[in-house]
Formats: structure tokens, C-alpha cells, sequence
């Protein structure tokens, strides 16, 4: 088979597992959580399997405990969360009017006569912020439910996840034998390598980046409520959540909580002060120590490519595209130094009369 002819068989069988997801995203919510999370546990599955256990009790045994961990934090975290989500509705408004009472007074005090100006300026600006809030809570609410009851209700990723998740762990070194059955012959050990390179490259984010944000949520999370934040616990798990995008979940975690901490204690700049402090150490253990003796540098990934790849497959495939986009792309990426590592060696850049022009042609 021509190279040209490979080449127009992957991209068409590329194509068609694109559109096949594209069709079928609004259902594949739970499968596509249950395939991450057995994903994240099948070494807990080989560890146990190693001590004696069958693979099905191994599998049951990781499941029953994913379910208490599930049950435990829908009976003590996530009413804590939306109590929290509730006082912030309730009292963010009243709040901002303190705030900005302190800066009328202030402004007064320094402006003089140029105030006026200054108040109409800063009443079109709030009256801009609260229209633009409105409307993107709005679209929020809307893509929340279009998405979430209406197509994939919480109730089945309730019961169906579990249940790909102890069928995957079950059967997945059965699966990963019969797909290596089907692989052309020719070609098996390339694609065995990139496999390992994604494999690689996958664990190190789901796996490690999975407990890097775990640890820094919790930190982020104590250590705002340390500050008297009085929304510390929404906002550090928030924060800790969205750190699997380098140094983004971060800043928007700090300009949140410093902003609440204005809103809540200006003119009193302590509380602000312990606010950047939390966020200073939580950079610098991550920085320091957790990515590196955790994650390493496996995924490979430009912070860049990261946020594009975000942006791209939320638009295309709305939650599940966000939840699969960061192993994803970096599958894509290792795909893409193979593509550029077969150009570099191919005639089309060496040229056909290259020769023996390759690396290391003509040393002594």
C-alpha cells in the first residue's frame, strides 16, 4: 500500500470518529467520565489484582469505594458549597455598594470639584458591569441547562458511570490485547511506540495534574478561609479545579478571591495581604515541587496550546469536549512531533537529491 493511500485512510477514519463524536456528543457525557475515571484507576486495579484478588472483585471493590467517596461529598462538601454560592448571591450586592461608598468618599476628598465627573464616569462603568454580568449568567444558566438536564441528566451519570467504569477496569487488559490483534502488521511497532508515548503523556495529566489540582484545591481552599475570605471554600476548590491549565486557574483564582477580599474588608488591607500570600505559596509548592515531582514534564504541552485546546473542543463538543480536551490535545501532540519528525526525514524536505545528506552525512 502507497504511502498516499495510508495517509488517506487515517484521515478519513479520523474524519469519520470526528463526525460519529460530533453526532453523538450529548450523550456521551457518562461514558466519557466513566472512560477517565477507569482510566485514573486501573493501576489501583492492577495493584490489587497482584495481591491475589480477582479482577472483578479488584473492580467492584474500586467502585464501591468511588461510591462512598461520591456519597460523602454530596452529603458534607456540596451543601457547604451551595450555602457558600447562596450567601455570595445574597451579599455580594450590598458589599459592592460598601465598596464603592468608600471610594465615593475618598474620591471626594481627592477630586474636589472634578468629582461629579468622576461619579458619573464610575456610574456608567457599574451600570456597564452589572448589564454584561446579567447577560453572560445568562448564557451560562442557558448552556447549563441545554446541556446538563435536557440531554444528559444528572440521574445517568449516576447510574451509568459507575457502571463503564467497572466494565473498562474489568476488561481493559482484554481490550488493549484484541486492539493490538487489529493493528497492520507493517506498522505495529510505530504505532506501539507513539501509543507508549501517549500513554505517557496521558497519565502524567490525568493522574498527576489530577493530584496536583486535588492538593491545591485544598490548600487554596484553607488557606482563604485562614484569610477570613468569607467565601474561601468555593473559591480554593474553583481555583484547584481549574489549575490543570498552567498559571490560568491560578490568576483567576487570585483576581477572584482579591477582589471578594476588597469587597468584604476594604479599607482593612490585611486580610487582602494574606489573600496574596496564600496565592504566592500555592504558586511557589506548585512551581517548586508538585509539578515537577508529580506531573514532570511528560505532557509537554505549551500553556498556549493548552487554553486553544480548551476553547476549541468546549465550542465543538461543549462539557464533554472541555473534560477530554487537555489528554487530547496532548495526543495530538505527540501525533504532530511524529508528523514532523517523518517530514524532516522524507524527500519532500530533504529533497531528492539529498543522498546521503541526512543527519550526521559527511562527519569523519
Amino acid at each position: 500500500m502507497r504511502v498516499e493511500r495510508q495517509v488517506l485512510f487515517w484521515l478519513a477514519a479520523g474524519l469519520a470518529l470526528v463526525m460519529a463524536v460530533l453526532l453523538l456528543k450529548d450523550v456521551l457525557l457518562p461514558f466519557l467520565i466513566g472512560i477517565v475515571i477507569a482510566y485514573a484507576l486501573n493501576p489501583a486495579a492492577d495493584r490489587l489484582a497482584s495481591w491475589g484478588l480477582s479482577r472483578m472483585l479488584a473492580s467492584a471493590l474500586i467502585v464501591a469505594a468511588l461510591l462512598i467517596v461520591i456519597a460523602l461529598l454530596l452529603v458534607f462538601l456540596v451543601p457547604m458549597l451551595v450555602n457558600q454560592v447562596q450567601q455570595m448571591s445574597l451579599s455580594l450586592p450590598a458589599e459592592f455598594e460598601r465598596l464603592r461608598g468608600v471610594v465615593d468618599t475618598k474620591a471626594r476628598e481627592l477630586l474636589g470639584s472634578r468629582f461629579p465627573d468622576f461619579q458619573a464616569a464610575l456610574d456608567r462603568a457599574v451600570a456597564e458591569l452589572a448589564s454584561n454580568w446579567s447577560s453572560v449568567a445568562g448564557v451560562v444558566a442557558k448552556s447549563l441547562w441545554a446541556q446538563g438536564l435536557a440531554l444528559v441528566n444528572f440521574l445517568s451519570l449516576l447510574l451509568i458511570t459507575p457502571l463503564v467504569v467497572f466494565y473498562l477496569l474489568v476488561d481493559w487488559h482484554p481490550m488493549l490485547d484484541k486492539i493490538e490483534t487489529w493493528l497492520p502488521r507493517d506498522h505495529k511497532a510505530t504505532i506501539t511506540r507513539l501509543a507508549g508515548e501517549i500513554n505517557g503523556a496521558i497519565s502524567a495529566f490525568i493522574r498527576g495534574q489530577g493530584l496536583v489540582c486535588l492538593v491545591l484545591g485544598l490548600l487554596y481552599a484553607v488557606g482563604l478561609t485562614w484569610a477570613g475570605l468569607r467565601y474561601g471554600l468555593i473559591i480554593g476548590l474553583a481555583t484547584g479545579l481549574f489549575s490543570f491549565v498552567p498559571f490560568v486557574g491560578w490568576a483567576l483564582g487570585l483576581i477572584t478571591a482579591a477582589t471578594l477580599a476588597m469587597l468584604q474588608f476594604w479599607p482593612d488591607t490585611v486580610p487582602l495581604l494574606k489573600v496574596l500570600a496564600v496565592f504566592a505559596a500555592g504558586q511557589t509548592i506548585d512551581a517548586a515541587f508538585l509539578s515537577p515531582k508529580i506531573v514532570g514534564s511528560k505532557i509537554g504541552l505549551h500553556p498556549v496550546w493548552l487554553i486553544a485546546a480548551l476553547f476549541v473542543f468546549s465550542y465543538l463538543f461543549g462539557f464533554a469536549g472541555l473534560l477530554v480536551a487537555v489528554p487530547v490535545a496532548a495526543a495530538v501532540a505527540v501525533l504532530v512531533r511524529f508528523a514532523l519528525e517523518v517530514y524532516l526525514s522524507s524527500s519532500i524536505y530533504r529533497g531528492q537529491q539529498a543522498g546521503g545528506d541526512g543527519p550526521g552525512a559527511g562527519a569523519p
